[in-house]
């Protein structure tokens, strides 16, 4: 078993009368294990600016990051056990909030889209499709939400291209239904 920390600050110094009429900001900082100290701030798509901080990390973006993050670690674990050489790996995730039945917002879906690149030891189309499935099942983070994760593999475009085209391929892996 591990344990993994953060802790979540926030202050406000202004006048009760402005925070009981909720004109207050919401930026915060998260800090982690390892003294890295984030800027953090709801989405301003969920509370306007001033009031959130559009330059900090919003918990949204955040879960998706750690899904996205979570697969690239798995996948490259995998890949080097296979004897394949991965030399870049990007993935512009994309995270879907809706409604569930009682009405609260969540994230319901997200849409991982790793573009790949291999050194002189690549994996054939069938043989990444497997890594990215096993990848899926074995991500801790997948494992411990209900959100739909789908994951879209590139057509082999370079990560350091700047906007890589989307994938005609099928999705190989879907969490949900």
């Amino acid at each position: 078993m591990t344990v993994h920390e953060a802790t979540v600050r926030w202050r406000f110094d202004g006048e009760p009368r402005a925070f009981r009429q909720g004109q207050y900001s919401r930026a915060h900082t998260w800090t982690f294990d390892g003294g890295l100290c984030l800027p953090a701030s709801p989405s301003p798509a969920v509370v306007k600016p001033p009031h959130s901080d559009p330059s900090a990390v919003d918990p949204e973006e955040a879960f998706v990051a750690s899904v996205s993050s979570c697969h690239m670690l798995t996948f490259l674990y995998l890949a080097h056990r296979r004897g394949f050489e991965v030399r870049g790996y990007e993935d512009r995730a994309l995270g879907t909030m809706t409604k569930n039945e009682r009405g609260v917002p969540w994230v319901s879906r997200v849409v991982l889209r790793p573009h790949v690149t291999y050194g002189s030891r690549a994996p054939s189309a069938d043989e990444e499709a497997a890594l990215h499935e096993r990848a899926h099942a074995e991500c801790f983070i997948a494992n411990s939400v209900r959100t739909d994760i789908v994951v879209e593999p590139g057509d082999g475009a370079s990560p350091d291209a700047a906007a890589p085209p989307a994938s005609t391929k099928p999705p190989v892996v879907t969490n949900g239904e």
